[in-house]
């Protein structure tokens, strides 16, 4: 009786462990995208598509970035888009848990993942 109770508790945290892991690796792909966007973005503030498309693309394990209706993209300036003045690029991913009985747990099995990376645009300069 025993071991079958401390069993069931060890394997619940076992399972914790592992989502909280993969939970991690997957806020540290979204900030790491967020940051490549603004990079992209402090060269070419104007280019929107192109800042959402660098941040798609800089990465796809252990997120799939590419997927739209799990990672939104945000990007957004502080003032006008030239020299000087800032941009920031939000990203916010839907992170589901694997382990149901955890999400029984806690309630619900989806987390929001977000992460926001702020530059200096650097070109073109303001008129």
């Amino acid at each position: 009786m025993e071991f079958a109770l401390s069993f069931t508790i060890f394997v619940l945290l076992l399972a914790a462990a592992v989502d909280l892991g993969r939970m991690f690796l997957s806020y540290v792909a979204v900030r790491e995208a967020a940051e490549e966007g603004a990079i992209y973005g402090s060269f070419n503030p104007a280019d929107t598509g192109g800042i959402e498309a660098r941040t798609r693309t800089s990465s796809s394990t252990p997120v799939d970035l590419a997927d739209v209706g799990l990672v939104a993209v945000n990007v957004g300036y502080l003032g006008d888009a030239c020299a000087g003045n800032g941009l920031q690029v939000t990203v916010t991913y839907s992170f589901s848990l694997t382990m149901p009985l955890i999400g029984m747990i806690l309630g619900t099995q989806d987390f929001p993942l977000a992460a926001t990376a702020t530059s200096t645009v650097l070109a073109p300069p303001c008129p």
